[in-house]
């Protein structure tokens, strides 16, 4: 019995440790700490996080499964590149997914999903209050997931989660550097509609804003893309 419940805690010991490095190679990945492309050195970030290299291997099995790294052939792995060819698929995901999910946090909220979204979203603008443009990047992720748990669909809401930590690297990449405080943020404004008509259970109205938010972000996103490649050209 002794040696099953030894066994039993270092399984749990080992599961932590993979969660550990998954969530810190995840957050550094999302933020550009560690650049697209960039090889990963398996055996120096185990020393790096104190870790043995098998929970860092299954962490990052369940990165490649996210897209976030890209494990090649001789073992090696790299962090993904950004799919720059193919953003126009990207964004049609992602509108389409801010108005499904939308619609079915209408349809489907409950009274404790209405607090989690107003939560996430007080988070938001508290972020955007302080200037803190990381923040408001990571916290609008968490509103429009919050949505997507309202919605009920774990399929939608996994689909979505990658869509969204994708678009948080491109965001980290574009509109950190160049972000300018609006106040009030039109944003927030359009978060705050979105949670009325969830609480009214307005499902066209839902889809409505949804569509009108997301064609917002796309088209910001696209503007500094095109800004950003004027600039090299010059240079």
């Amino acid at each position: 019995m002794a040696e099953m419940g030894e066994a039993d805690q270092s399984e749990r010991r080992r599961g932590t440790g993979a969660r550990f490095v998954y969530e810190t190679l995840r957050d550094e990945i999302l933020d550009l700490v560690m650049q697209p492309g960039e090889p990963i050195d398996e055996i120096g970030l185990a020393e790096r996080l104190s870790m043995s290299r098998t929970p860092v291997r299954e962490a990052l099995v369940r990165l490649a499964g996210e897209g976030l790294v890209t494990m090649l052939p001789n073992r090696s792995t790299l962090v993904s590149q950004i799919d720059f060819p193919n953003l126009h698929h990207f964004f049609d995901a992602l509108t389409l997914m801010y108005r499904i999910t939308t619609r079915l946090a209408a349809e489907f909220r409950t009274s404790a999903d209405l607090d989690r979204i107003r939560a996430c979203e007080a988070e938001f603008a508290t972020a955007v209050m302080a200037q803190d443009t990381l923040g408001m990047i990571i916290r609008n992720r968490d509103f429009h997931v919050a949505i997507a748990e309202a919605g009920r669909n774990p399929y939608y809401l996994q689909l979505f989660s990658r869509l969204l930590d994708e678009g948080r690297r491109i965001m980290r990449l574009y509109y950190y550097p160049s972000f300018e405080p609006q106040l009030p943020h039109p944003y927030v404004q359009e978060h705050e509609a979105i949670i009325s008509a969830i609480a009214a259970r307005d499902v066209e109205l839902c889809d409505r804003l949804a569509k009108d938010h997301a064609d917002k972000i796309v088209r910001q996103i696209q503007n500094m893309i095109s800004r950003d490649l004027r600039q090299t050209i010059r240079l």
